[in-house]
């Protein structure tokens, strides 16, 4: 029977009214299930079932995805023993990649058939809908969503299990999951290609020789819209002129994927090709979703985190169309729900769901060691304008594992947290600034680089150089094509504009700085496009195209190597 809108909704508020209660149900639940498996079994073994959440902590330590990499190496291998299961006791599907930046190789995430799971996880895609629908009750007459979907590429592991991104499951599963993709512009032959910059320009045709009936754009991540929009700027001229010819250019090899577009297409549209082309040739960006779309009522897409610097660029593409925030979910599991997606990145929020995982916080103080704390807090224990780590214990195998993010709490819905996403947790000690941090320092010197320079940056990202003494912070900078950076005078003005950059990078890398214990900052500019390179480089290393975020904090030496080939300039700010 389908629940109503509702109905679903009360199911989701339901647990928030009394999170302590769900949360001791959740892990108990987990451990009931789970406490035998392998990477349990040493810690418990002493303890009488049933676990409580105290003990729990105690007995177990804290984890990260080292501590699971050689049980996922043999799952992945096939060497599954069923008596004695490694992570959880129920049966192995496939694995999940994750959405790996830093560095070049993504993580396997383990996808367990878990029962438990799924009913946590139903509640929050469910919910998600739901609010949706209340802001924007589905129309018959337009009724097509631009939906930049993509498959991605599938690989086996030795043991015979798939390996795809989260976000494909749905695509890859079965015939009946599509349902839920019918209001997609786009043909099945184009989701399912395994060219993503094809697959795009694709999508971006289908979406144009449907453009009255778009009610919606939507996209994972706001990094995949930027480049939407970039493509558009570039190829506008192309697609005009295959909506006039009726089929699509011959650049796009596949096949199958032009014979399904060229069937969307439905012949020559030398009107509609007319119209876009008057409106593409006037290149004014700002506004242009609603002049190719005019029944667009919002775009969505992850506008959080690392992605909140693109948010300025989709504005102005924008104009008067809402950008609408995504939930709050990682590789591992469902964390919390937006109930107000028309919130900027700057004040979105996030309430956790207390029957996703069992959540912990270790408190994390920005400050000038960045000290995380050794003991964590429950769901109960939070204290509003406190900054956590979150730490969680899943349905599917991971137990206290640090997840990496920062979040700060802003409140209680009922009696469940809600969070703001802060950045990524560093990852060392020896992190000297944050994602936060850099992301900051680059506000402040756009701002001044457009002022001085007309200078638009598209990318950036930060490396430590820490086989240099004193080490050496490095700051990789994309600019907007047509700005000119190796005339002396242009050097003159970056190397002053830089400063700007230097007071905002942070507590830490400020007093290392004036102790000596760091050079002078250097940064570089890179030739145009260096980044979408580095986006191609990571998609063949087997990273997700859907999933794809460039770096902030470069890890990877393979990584600097390929940037470092694609400077331009570099300048170092030695006073």
């Amino acid at each position: 029977m389908m629940m109503t809108d509702e109905e679903i909704l009360k199911m989701l508020e339901g647990p928030t009214v009394d999170a302590t209660r769900h949360q001791h149900e959740a892990l108990r639940s987990i451990l009931e299930l789970q406490g035998a498996v392998s990477y349990l079994r040493p810690h418990l073994q002493p303890y009488n079932a049933p676990v409580d959440a105290a003990t729990f902590s105690r007995a177990v330590p804290l984890s990260s995805y080292d501590d699971y990499v050689d049980h996922i190496n043999s799952m992945a291998n096939g060497l599954v023993d069923h008596d004695q299961p490694l992570l959880s006791v129920d049966p192995l599907v496939c694995f999940f990649y994750s959405s790996g930046t830093s560095t070049m190789k993504p993580k396997l995430i383990p996808y367990f058939d878990s029962k438990l799971s799924k009913a946590a996880s139903f509640i929050a895609h469910k919910a998600g809908g739901a609010i949706l629908r209340r802001l924007f009750p589905p129309r018959t007459s337009v009724d097509k969503i631009l939906w930049f979907l993509y498959a991605d590429n599938i690989t086996t592991t030795k043991g015979g299990f798939k390996v795809m991104a989260a976000s494909s499951y749905p695509l890859q599963n079965s015939s009946s999951n599509w349902s839920q993709f019918q209001s997609c512009s786009s043909p099945r032959e184009v989701i399912l290609g395994s060219n993503v910059e094809h697959q795009m320009y694709c999508h971006l045709l289908c979406g144009l020789r449907n453009c009255e009936f778009i009610d919606a754009i939507r996209v994972p991540y706001a990094i995949g819209l930027i480049k939407v929009f970039g493509l558009l700027e570039s190829k506008w001229e192309q697609l005009c002129d295959d909506l006039k010819r009726g089929v699509p250019s011959s650049d796009i090899s596949d096949v199958v994927m032009r014979d399904s577009v060229t069937e969307v297409l439905g012949g020559p549209q030398p009107e509609l090709s007319s119209r876009i082309r008057s409106i593409c040739e006037e290149k004014n960006w700002g506004g242009i979703v609603c002049k190719l779309w005019p029944n667009v009522r919002y775009i969505r897409c992850v506008i959080t985190g690392s992605m909140k610097q693109y948010y300025p660029k989709l504005k102005l593409y924008a104009g008067e169309v809402p950008l609408l925030g995504g939930d709050y979910f990682a590789s591992e599991c469902c964390v919390g729900i937006n109930l107000d997606i028309m919130q900027p990145p700057e004040t979105t929020r996030f309430v956790l769901l207390p029957t996703a995982a069992y959540f912990e916080f270790l408190p994390f103080g920005l400050d000038e060691t960045n000290v995380v704390g050794e003991e964590t807090v429950d769901i109960s224990g939070v204290e509003v304008g406190k900054m956590y780590e979150v730490v969680v214990t899943t349905y599917r195998g991971f137990y206290r594992y640090r997840l990496g993010d920062i979040v700060r709490v802003v409140g209680f819905y009922n009696s469940s947290p809600q969070v703001e996403f802060v950045m990524r947790a560093p990852k060392n000690p020896s992190e000297i600034v944050t994602e936060k941090d850099l992301m900051s320092a680059m506000e402040s010197f756009q701002r001044v680089l457009r002022n001085d320079m007309g200078a638009e940056i598209t990318e950036f990202a930060s490396f430590l150089d820490l086989t240099l003494t004193p080490k050496e912070l490095k700051v990789y900078i994309e600019v907007r094509e047509g700005c000119m950076f190796l005339q002396e005078d242009s050097v003159v003005t970056l190397k002053r504009c830089g400063s700007s950059m230097e007071d905002s990078l942070g507590g830490i890398y400020m007093v290392q700085r004036k102790r000596g214990e760091i050079r002078p900052l250097a940064v570089s500019i890179v030739k145009p496009g260096s980044f979408d390179g580095l986006s191609r480089l990571a998609i063949e290393n087997g990273t997700p195209a859907s999933q794809y975020k460039p770096p902030k904090i470069i890890r990877n030496r393979q990584i600097v190597e390929f940037i470092e080939r694609c400077i331009l300039v570099t300048v170092s700010l030695d006073g």
